[in-house]
């Protein structure tokens, strides 16, 4: 991973963010020498958001699993087809 300085970002954003694109490469950003941002391509940002809500998903299925929140086969096909009506 790249890292760049603040001021480098300030007086290089053109070249950087050229850079960016065609590598593909997160540059981390730091302030003072620590960790400050990120700077990720938009389409790899977009890429880990539809990621990130699918895993949230996952999670949020498998608290109502465990908080025994959850229907039987024909209860969810009922549900469903109100749905898909």
């Amino acid at each position: 991973m790249r890292v760049e300085l603040v001021t480098t970002l300030k007086r290089q954003a053109t070249k950087i963010l050229a850079d960016l694109h065609s590598s593909k490469e997160p540059v981390l950003i730091t302030e003072h020498g620590q960790p400050s941002a990120y700077l990720v391509d938009v389409d790899d940002y977009e890429f880990m958001q539809q990621r990130m809500e699918i895993l949230e998903a996952v999670a949020r299925g498998e608290q109502a699993i465990n908080n025994g929140n959850v229907y039987s086969n024909e209860e969810a096909k009922e549900k469903m087809n109100k749905w898909l009506k």
